[in-house]
Parts: structure tokens; C-alpha cells; sequence
């Protein structure tokens, strides 16, 4: 097993590589790691976007498109969403699951769109796999026009028991298991070790704000397993009032 696997941390070619080779299984490892809640949550992500018939929306690191799937439901008729990702595999997928939508292969950190494009810029359990979290949430940001919204959907690390003690054992030990039985452990060790490394909801909120978000506000949910972020790209009307930068659980 690789020491990078270990600490969820690996350079970007290998987490590439990586996502290439579980595609096939990537939809029931994300059943697994979240118990089958992953498309409720990215439902209450889509509505944090606030998009609607005739939005441009991307949703980068897209993995095999299920939260652009969700959001291309909200922007018809009229609007369009892209699936962005670096692996091909994954855009296969996803391109097998919807094929009315552009899936794209692109990175997050050097994206190929234009100063302000889109509604809504998201990212849904992938922002964990950035190489360069602040950057890429930068990038994010410069293609979301003014006064557009980023949304970042990613699973967190609860700490109060029970549910911090179920999660030690379930993404320490069960997890892990299951991709030994996979033949993936690496895949398996990596993915619940850049969920512990990944910052914790304030700290994410204040890596928004420095790549250049205002009004950032986010929700824990999930018993305290998921956050979902939203910030807006200054500029454009004023965004809605976003109240306290935290909301209590859900």
C-alpha cells in the first residue's frame, strides 16, 4: 500500500490515474462511503445553487455526473450544464449516463472557460481531490459570473460521539476491507484519508473567502458527516442576505 494512499495525499497524475482505474466501481464506492445518502445530498446542493430554466452552470471534478445530472433537470429548458473532469473514464461514464449533457475533460486548476460564464460553478465530493485546494476554488470562481454562486459538496469529519466513533471504524476499518476485496486498497485507503486531512467546514469557508467568494455561508448535515458551502463571485446583483457564516445541523 502506498504512503500516499495512507495519508490522502497523491500528486495529481496518480489521482488521475487512480479515479481511471475505479470508475467502473466508483458509483457503489460512493453508496458505500455514504450509505446510499450521496443523491439527497447532492439534491440539497443543487437547490444551494439556486439555478433555474436558462442558467449556465459547470460542475467540475463531475466524476460520472450525477450532481450535473440533477442540475440539468433545474436548468431546462433553455440553460445548460457541463461536467467537467481529468479522467476519462469517468467522463465515459457519465457520458453513458447522459448523454445530452457536455462532459469535458478539464482541470480544475487551469479550467478552459472564459472570465464569466456560468450561473453557478459546483463541485460535488471532489474538491477533497484538488492538488491545490485554493487555487482551484480561484478557478472556480473566475469563470462564475458576477455575482454567481460556487457550491462545494463534500463530506467532513464529524467529532462528537457517536457519530465521530461510528466514522473512525467505518472509513478505518470497513472501508479499507472492502477494497482489499476489491483489489483496490489503495483506492480505498486513499479516498477515506483525504476526507480526514480535507479542512474542516470554517476553515473551508475561510479558504472561499480567500480565492475571492463573499457571502459565504454553509450547512452541516447528514448527523455532521457532509458540508455544503455557498459563496458568491463579487460583482452582479447583491446577493441575498447570507446570515450567520454557519447553520446548525440538519
Amino acid at each position: 500500500m502506498s504512503t500516499g494512499a495512507q495519508s490522502g495525499r497523491l500528486e495529481d497524475a496518480q489521482v488521475r490515474a487512480m479515479f481511471d482505474r475505479i470508475a467502473g466501481s466508483y458509483d457503489l464506492l460512493n453508496s458505500v462511503m455514504t450509505a446510499g445518502l450521496h443523491h439527497q445530498w447532492r439534491r440539497r446542493a443543487a437547490d444551494l445553487a439556486a439555478v433555474g430554466p436558462g442558467d449556465a452552470v459547470l460542475d467540475v471534478a463531475c466524476g460520472t455526473g450525477d450532481l450535473a445530472i440533477e442540475l440539468d433537470g433545474r436548468v431546462q429548458p433553455g440553460g445548460q450544464v457541463i461536467g467537467s473532469d481529468f479522467s476519462e473514464e469517468m467522463l465515459a461514464r457519465a457520458r453513458t449516463k447522459a448523454p445530452g449533457i457536455p462532459f469535458e475533460w478539464g482541470d480544475v486548476h487551469d479550467l478552459q472557460y472564459e472570465d464569466d460564464r456560468f450561473d453557478a460553478v459546483t463541485v460535488g465530493f471532489g474538491a477533497r481531490n484538488f492538488g491545490d485546494l485554493e487555487g482551484g476554488i480561484a478557478e472556480m470562481t473566475r469563470v462564475a459570473r458576477p455575482g454567481g454562486r460556487v457550491v462545494i459538496l463534500e463530506i467532513t469529519t464529524p467529532t462528537r460521539p457517536p457519530l465521530s466513533t461510528f466514522f473512525r471504524v467505518w472509513f478505518d476499518r470497513i472501508v479499507p476491507k472492502l477494497g482489499r476485496l476489491t483489489g483496490e486498497s489503495d483506492a480505498y485507503t486513499y479516498l477515506p484519508n483525504s476526507v480526514k486531512r480535507f479542512p474542516g467546514a470554517h476553515e473551508l469557508a475561510a479558504t472561499m473567502d480567500r480565492a475571492g467568494l463573499v457571502d459565504i455561508r454553509y450547512v452541516i448535515t447528514g448527523g455532521g458527516i457532509i458540508a455544503m458551502h455557498v459563496g458568491h463571485k463579487p460583482g452582479g446583483p447583491a446577493a441575498a442576505p447570507a446570515g450567520s457564516a454557519t447553520a446548525p445541523p440538519a
